[in-house]
């Protein structure tokens, strides 16, 4: 890869040049944006056909930030009210996972231990077992299983006290502000914690697949079960085999999962990701299950929440994948929860404290220093689950800029989402859009989705070989979706050229119509729509 001039750098006053060169002021606009030659890059070739793309029907009473400039210069070749703070959904992962990388570093790992303050007798530990959590998002059953054989191959067959889940590395500030209550049992929603699990290597963390097989006959009860096996959460089968819908859901402020509905003889069986309601416990039922596997016996009680004293001794220990390897699944899946886990982990680092308040002024800050006007910014939470988030497409290109000249920025530009890239772990949430066109294996960028809020921000080649940063947020919109027109803009930006550039008609997003159309976007991630993939 080319490595690119070092982006522009931002003043107070606007963008400061290394050659005096004039400056076109947008009188609508905060920020002093200059275009190529001093024209108005709205009215280029490029303006004329982003702007048809707009003037379509979809966004009808809706409203649109759009920014588009040369990667390597930072010129700005076109700009539609840059700095109108909208939602910017999960665009807002751009701003903290590159805070991470920046912040926490590309090594990275999150560590999970099994210590004790107590005294060995034989195979007798007198004393108390703890499991401390600094946050993992990827912690799988067998993970805990490896660490339950590291207390068993350590000699200790009996552990006299308790066992005691240390999660305070993180605050009790389980869920993101304003998040949506009935997103409450949702997998992408789970609550967040030091101490937690994911049934999967999507690592989902904080949820459950329940598994629900129909019976033999109609009427038959369906066979339901819980990946991974835990006793943790309580199945509500009351479900039937025959025609109609199934509903898989968890009752508020509990750990009970109610089945009802039908499914029919003969269908495959249906997996529904569901949220735990609080996942330390669920991280400490599923250790305490292993330790009895590998015949730890503990005779205490559980206690959740307590820390370990300061002179605990290392029992077993897990060190998560690096970060650089875990933006893969973050942001290729737009995972909510590792966004989570890492904007209280970055507080934790930056101000040793565990909580959004100081992972936000942590990300902020990174932010500031790196020519993002942040105070123009409102960040909320990690993931940009919360509506209340608000970003302008000036702001999201200016992190897209100015992240170009960072020595990680190869592995953070790999995690991207790819345009028609059908491997989930490459396209990611893209993998099915703008397929057949020049974007196609060429646009990398981040999805953004939530009800009436959508956004696409990342980087396009054009015809000419010049890379492109481009932002498009799209908000209050009435439609089902508006991800077409994303799409369009892209692949116009792909298919033009020096002083030539035509609107590409928007299309169907990955080939879906009418009510498919409508099912696919549903203001959520493609990715989030399980065992749909993208």
């Amino acid at each position: 890869m080319n490595r690119p001039r070092r982006p522009l750098k931002r003043r107070a006053s606007g963008w400061i040049w290394p050659l005096v060169i004039p400056l076109v002021i947008g009188l609508a606009f905060t920020l002093t944006w200059s275009s190529p030659a001093g024209a108005d890059a709205s009215r280029a070739p490029i303006g004329d056909a982003i702007g048809t793309i707009l003037a379509d029907p979809l966004l009808k009473g809706g409203a649109a930030g759009v920014v588009v400039a040369d990667a390597d210069s930072g010129a700005v070749l076109y700009r539609h009210r840059p700095d109108d703070r909208l939602m910017p959904a999960s665009n807002t992962k751009l701003f903290t996972s590159a805070a991470a990388m920046g912040l926490l570093g590309p090594d990275h790992r999150f560590r999970t231990d099994v210590l004790t303050d107590g005294s060995r007798h034989g195979r007798v530990l007198r004393g108390d077992l703890y499991l401390r959590g600094t946050g993992d998002p990827t912690m799988l059953a067998g993970d805990y299983d490896r660490l339950a054989k590291g207390v068993a191959d350590a000699g200790i067959t009996e552990v006299s006290g308790r066992l005691i889940a240390d999660d305070t590395r993180f605050d009790a500030q389980r869920v993101g502000r304003s998040w949506a209550a009935d997103d409450e049992s949702s997998y992408y929603a789970a609550q967040i914690s030091a101490l937690t699990l994911a049934p999967d290597t999507d690592y989902d963390a904080g949820s459950v697949i329940v598994e629900v097989t129909p019976g033999a006959a109609t009427g038959d009860r369906p066979k339901v079960t819980v990946t991974p096996p835990n006793a943790y959460v309580r199945i509500d089968n009351r479900a039937t085999t025959g025609s109609g819908g199934l509903t898989v859901e968890r009752q508020h402020g509990s750990n009970t999962i109610t089945v009802s509905g039908a499914l029919p003889a003969g269908a495959a069986t249906a997996k529904e990701w569901v949220s735990v309601w609080a996942p330390t416990g669920y991280a400490t039922s599923v250790f305490a299950d292993a330790l009895e596997r590998h015949g730890v016996r503990v005779a205490g009680p559980t206690r959740l929440g307590r820390a370990a004293p300061a002179d605990a001794r290392t029992v077993a220990s897990h060190r998560s994948m690096p970060l650089r390897e875990m933006l893969v699944p973050f942001m290729k899946l737009s995972n909510n929860i590792h966004a989570e886990a890492l904007t209280k982990a970055i507080g934790y680092a930056t101000a040793g404290r565990g909580t959004w308040d100081a992972g936000l002024a942590a990300i902020a800050d990174w932010l500031k220093k790196r020519g993002v006007d942040s105070g123009e910014v409102r960040q909320v939470d990690g993931s940009g689950l919360s509506r209340m988030d608000n970003i302008a497409a000036g702001r999201l290109t200016e992190l897209l800029l100015s992240v170009r000249d960072e020595p990680w920025y190869p592995d953070w530009y790999a995690s991207l989402p790819v345009a028609c890239a059908p491997d989930r772990f490459v396209g990611g949430t893209l993998r099915t859009r703008m397929c057949s066109t020049p974007a196609a294996g060429n646009a990398r960028g981040k999805t953004g989705s939530l009800t009436g809020a959508s956004a696409l921000s990342g980087y396009v080649t054009d015809a000419d070989g010049r890379e492109l940063v481009y932002s498009v947020v799209l908000n209050n919109y009435l439609a089902a979706s508006v991800k077409n027109l994303e799409d369009a803009i892209v692949v116009t930006l792909a298919a033009s050229g020096e002083g030539h550039a035509e609107a590409v008609r928007p299309r169907a997003v990955g080939g879906a119509t009418g009510a498919e159309a409508a099912e696919a976007d549903a203001g959520r991630e493609c990715s989030w729509s399980k065992p749909r993939s993208c």
